[in-house]
């Protein structure tokens, strides 16, 4: 528990264990969390069960949850699949229904949504916003500009390398650390 306690508060910023002082950021449960995509840029996508620590604030009553880099706030699918799907729609000109079957664990899908994925569009929607990935550089345009944009900017997160792989692996990798 005590290795993966944030050193403080995101809320009121209050250090988790002052220096002479009580813990503030007191363990609170466990949560199981379903994060679907991926887990490699050419992996099958699965179905995965991680267990998020969950903290509470005895300062401002804050209930704090740490997981993984790629959980993303309010998504199921991981950041990395977010960002691969991004780059396989927006740079390899990739059909949406052949993304989702890249991307998604759900293998079933409805009668309407056989050549479509919407999730994507709205991803796209969103995309370089406070809403998902802030860091990624916004542009105007239609779907698959702004997701091949998107994907450029999180693949510039990922580390350099001295062979440096394909760009769709690049935004895979670089999603988790753009946050």
């Amino acid at each position: 528990m005590d290795e993966v306690r944030p050193a403080q508060c995101p809320r009121c910023g209050t250090a988790s264990r002052p220096l002479g002082g009580p813990v503030v950021l007191h363990g609170h449960g466990v949560r199981p969390r379903q994060l679907w995509g991926p887990l490699e840029p050419e992996a099958e996508p699965q179905l995965t069960l991680v267990k998020q620590r969950r903290y509470k604030c005895t300062r401002c009553r804050q209930a704090v949850t740490v997981g993984p880099s790629e959980a993303l706030p309010r998504r199921l699918y991981t950041a990395s699949a977010i960002a691969l799907a991004l780059a396989l729609y927006g740079l390899l000109r990739l059909a949406s229904a052949k993304v989702r079957a890249l991307v998604s664990p759900m293998r079933t899908v409805g009668p309407t949504s056989a050549t479509r994925w919407l999730m994507l569009k709205r991803w796209c929607h969103v995309v370089g916003t406070p809403a998902l990935f802030s860091r990624a550089r916004r542009v105007e345009g239609g779907p698959r500009r702004v997701a091949a944009e998107a994907a450029a900017s999180l693949a510039a997160h990922a580390l350099p390398s001295p062979e440096p792989p394909p760009l769709e692996v690049q935004a895979f990798v670089g999603a988790a650390r753009a946050g």
